[in-house]
């Protein structure tokens, strides 16, 4: 594991990644349109990324991966996110999901790299099939919702129910043995192409399969192969900060669109007069920069926090990890609040399609959709663990 402040970490061109992702988010600022209608990313896209090596971005380096930190990673999926949350969210998914097929007991990564690249791995998350024990394996059965870049899967990575221990257990098979159903139709990120997935009765070799309890944090088989990784991190805290800073590209993206557009933009109904000359404007626009100032400082703060409470996989506090949550539930929050105060005053005009602010409004909105991001639950579970109750199951902590 990399620590922040150590040598600069350069894509596999020699860049340093910022600068990569900040001329990258341009390109997918360009091309964003576009893969909104195709429910996926271009195969330039796809292409550039791997070729500058951001799907082993967060792979430990002794399993062909550059090992950033999480810090570092984020940083990078913010970049990009300026220009596509959707593209961004993409994109992280697959490093991320890459990172976690290194988990997986030895045999299995023997499988996962075989051709020599990091694999893409959709993992729809919820454990809402079925994993029946069968001599040498499991036999999978079920659906999920929802396979995030599945558009672009080598391999899929099912949370199914394990017949024997009543625990979800992590099954990976080949995207050849699953069948896709195309029911993403969104919108905002629709580029994410996030389909669902069935699986019809494929027998899982053992090898293949991992226990969520360990995929979580900590014991699993791939802390052992690859020592002093990121791997051990909790994976719940970890996604969730993941998932959330597309929204923190957004709204940065959008401050910066509003606030050029605030300086020209004219009211034919007003004489002429130019919007960024009137008061009300100028009190939106305070209350976009209060808001997003407040969610870069809050998103700046969980991010120092995982890279503290991260080596401590399973064992890390309750508080601690319900704190991340609530973080990355108040970045959605913020993000969602700004953008929506822009867009009130942006004009008509702004809805058009070839704006950006549209998009950002409607990315984020569905951003904020996710289970993790429900703020009133956030804030039950913050308020229970402040106080010392118990948490449960639906607390999905």
């Amino acid at each position: 594991m990399r620590t922040v402040g150590a040598a600069i970490l350069r894509t596999r061109g020699g860049e340093p990644w910022a600068d990569w992702a900040d001329a990258m988010a341009l390109r997918l600022a360009a091309r964003a349109e576009e893969a909104e209608r195709l429910r996926a990313l271009q195969p330039e896209t796809m292409a550039e990324a791997e070729e500058a090596g951001f799907f082993a971005l967060l792979a430990p380096v002794t399993a062909g991966g550059m090992g950033a930190s999480f810090a570092e990673f984020l940083d990078v999926v913010r970049r990009l996110s300026t220009g596509c949350a959707s593209s961004g969210w993409v994109l992280a998914f697959l490093s991320l999901h890459a990172w976690m097929v290194c988990k997986f007991p030895a045999e299995a990564q023997a499988r996962f790299f075989a051709g020599g690249r990091m694999p893409l791995a959709p993992a729809p998350l919820a454990p809402t099939g079925t994993a029946e024990r069968v001599p040498g394996g499991y036999r999978v059965t079920g659906r999920w919702e929802w396979a995030t870049g599945i558009n672009h899967a080598d391999w899929v990575l099912v949370n199914a129910m394990d017949s024997e221990t009543g625990e979800p257990r992590y099954c990976a098979l080949p995207i050849g043995e699953v069948e896709v159903e195309d029911i993403w139709h969104m919108a905002g990120m629709a580029a994410t192409g996030s389909n669902a997935v069935r699986v019809n009765g494929v027998v899982v070799p053992d090898y293949m399969t991992l226990p969520a309890r360990e995929m979580a944090a900590g014991a699993s088989p791939g802390e052992a192969l690859h020592p002093g990784s990121t791997l051990l991190f909790p994976l719940r805290a970890t996604l969730t900060l993941v998932a959330a800073t597309p929204a923190v590209g957004a709204a940065e993206a959008a401050l910066a669109w509003y606030t050029e557009r605030m300086r020209t933009k004219a009211q034919a109904f007003g004489g002429g007069v130019r919007q960024g000359e009137l008061q009300t404007t100028h009190m939106r626009l305070g209350d976009a920069l209060a808001d997003v100032r407040a969610m870069r400082l809050v998103w700046e703060d969980a991010r120092a926090a995982l890279e503290r409470e991260g080596p401590s996989g399973a064992t890390s506090p309750i508080e601690a990890q319900a704190a991340l949550r609530l973080a990355a539930a108040q970045v959605v929050r913020l993000a969602n609040r700004a953008i929506d105060t822009m867009a009130a005053s942006a004009g008509a005009s702004a809805s058009a399609l070839c704006f950006p602010l549209q998009k950002h409004l409607r990315d984020v909105q569905v951003i904020r959709g996710h289970v993790m991001y429900d703020w009133d639950r956030t804030c039950v579970l913050a308020g229970k663990v402040e106080l010392g109750f118990p948490t449960g199951p639906s607390d999905l902590i």
